[in-house]
């Protein structure tokens, strides 16, 4: 059975290796919190503002201001910052906190062209530590995509790979 790791780097293009570089390097204390805040706005003002009825419904039910925040603490936290977002929320759960949401591949490809965008379109972002962060993004993007069509499978990602999991080990 081929793993969710698997099906991300596959599903991606981006293998786990290139795809956990944040991990070699702490992308919190080289960009800072105000980087990731306006990372995440520029995200979401672009995610309510798309022309696409059917990729806006999914976050319809969201409010923008918290979806902006989660997003950002959670960035904060797997990027060697505070964890701002377990001691607000507790552990990120990406697969099981997605789970309500029509997470396809088409839906991932639309959402990862909004964050190259924010990530382009975001100041004080250099050149090294966009590649790292969309490696990061594309492959948790796909990550989600696999593991939201196990959702009804008892298997727990951290336990189909143990340390190389997108919201690491909180």
């Amino acid at each position: 059975m081929e793993s969710l790791q698997e099906k991300a780097s596959e599903w991606s293009g981006v293998e786990t290796d290139h795809a956990f570089a944040i991990d070699d390097t702490n992308l919190y204390q080289k960009l800072g919190l105000q980087t990731f805040i306006n990372l995440s706005t520029n995200f979401y003002n672009r995610v309510y503002d798309d022309e696409e009825e059917w990729f806006r419904s999914i976050f319809g039910k969201s409010d923008k201001e918290k979806a902006i925040q989660n997003q950002y603490e959670f960035l904060v936290q797997r990027m060697g910052g505070p964890s701002l977002y377990s001691q607000r929320r507790g552990h990120p759960a990406l697969i099981a906190r997605h789970r309500p949401f029509p997470v396809t591949q088409e839906a991932a490809k639309r959402w990862l062209h909004h964050m190259q965008q924010a990530l382009d379109n975001t100041s004080d972002i250099d050149h090294d530590s966009n590649i790292m962060l969309i490696n990061f993004f594309r492959h948790t993007a796909y990550f989600l995509v696999a593991g939201v069509e196990q959702k009804n499978q008892s298997l727990h990602p951290c336990k189909d790979a143990p340390g190389r999991h997108p919201c690491k080990n909180f």
